[in-house]
């Protein structure tokens, strides 16, 4: 519901009144608004149901709902009174922002495993068969429409559509990297056992300790791999600190964690 009102602040406060288009179903309800006048709000509702059927072919049940409650409210929210909308002479602006809670709506919505239907549910799709990122296949698709867009909206229009696409790709590509993201370490020092000792005592989780020899010295090593959240990172390097100011660390982020539910990698 959060993502799906951000979807439509962008779409009635920032694209709708500088005349901006949008890729995918979006975009043919801005087409149909310039153009016949059609509430986006039907449209939307309508054209998304209509690739509901598709999604509900080739993705699970659960994101196939979130799905369909995602599209409901942003309907919801599409045909709600305007108040205040952001007029400019200098359009970029409007793009920009606009394209900044495109994204951001996209990222909340992705990570709560649903869509918004539309392009982002055949990226969905491409995502899970063939590994290319959400907000790069989403990109892909909406061009499709974006682009023919220029009969409706014009030339100028049309590229500040792009560039509003390309900013909503690039804020929901890395939305998905970073929220939730963690922190790997792996941690070289003589007093291993202390350490793992007192870092599986505050991070309330395993710690593995790998086998390792050095070339050079040929002395046998433990060498500890844990991952943490990035709350639990302020806490983890001053700790090995007090344990070992000589301790090696070799650290990383990384997206996603998972034992269950591997397709969530993606």
């Amino acid at each position: 519901m959060l993502g799906a009102a951000i979807y439509a602040l962008a779409i009635n406060y920032f694209l709708i009144p500088n005349r901006i288009g949008e890729g995918g179903v979006t975009g043919l309800t801005t087409i149909g608004y310039y153009a016949f006048r059609i509430s986006p709000a039907l449209t939307n509702l309508v054209l998304n149901g209509i690739l509901m059927v598709v999604g509900y072919r080739f993705l699970d049940r659960r994101t196939v709902g979130y799905s369909l409650w995602a599209i409901v409210w942003i309907s919801v929210f599409l045909r709600l009174p305007v108040v205040a909308a952001y007029h400019t002479d200098q359009t970029v602006i409007a793009a920009l922002f606009g394209g900044v809670l495109m994204g951001l709506a996209m990222g909340v919505i992705l990570r709560a495993n649903g869509t918004i239907a539309g392009s982002t549910i055949l990226a969905k799709i491409v995502n899970k068969y063939l590994g290319v990122k959400n907000g790069t296949a989403t990109l892909a698709f909406d061009l499709c429409v974006a682009i023919p867009s220029v009969a409706v909206i014009g030339v100028e229009n049309m590229l500040l559509t792009v560039l509003e696409l390309y900013v909503s790709a690039v804020v929901l590509n890395q939305y998905l990297d970073r929220f939730g993201a963690k922190h790997s370490l792996m941690v070289i020092s003589a007093h291993s056992q202390a350490l793992a000792a007192a870092l599986s005592a505050q991070l309330g989780q395993g710690v593995t300790l790998l086998k390792a020899t050095g070339y050079h010295s040929g002395a046998a090593q433990d060498v500890l791999y844990f991952v943490c959240t990035a709350k639990q990172w302020t806490a983890v390097i001053p700790l090995v600190e007090r344990i070992d100011p000589q301790a090696l660390i070799v650290a990383d982020q990384v997206r996603s964690v998972r034992g269950l539910q591997m397709s969530k990698l993606l």
